[in-house]
């Protein structure tokens, strides 16, 4: 249960400090689909939609875009996600080991690792 505390804890903080970064990148998400949605003449949500389907790379292909430019915003969109993504990630794995080296001895580790 402490493990679990301090990840969030630091989860939490990691979160805090790339929050800019993030707000920017998902931003940069949004209004390229929306202008997406414009080129192409969904609604606002439908576009919203879109854009986190393609930005998270699932691509159900309910809906595509048909002109060119619509095409290459989608390609940057994905781009973007794949970028918000990793760094969600990378801050994952980085605030559990963090985590995990508070609360594991790391002497015992080293022992374990010599029996096996």
């Amino acid at each position: 249960m402490e493990f679990t505390l301090t990840f969030i804890r630091f989860l939490f903080w990691a979160l805090y400090f790339a929050a800019p970064l993030m707000l920017f990148l998902l931003l940069v998400i949004i209004a390229l689909g929306q202008g997406v949605g414009r080129l192409e003449k969904w609604g606002r949500f439908d576009a919203l939609y879109w854009t986190f389907i393609t930005a998270t790379t699932v691509g159900y292909g309910d809906m595509r875009p048909v002109r060119r430019m619509s095409r290459t915003l989608s390609v940057l969109i994905a781009l973007t996600g794949i970028m918000f993504t990793g760094i969600l990630v990378a801050m994952t794995l980085h605030t559990a080991t963090m985590a995990f080296e508070r609360h594991v001895d790391m002497g015992m580790v080293k022992e374990i690792k010599k029996q096996i």
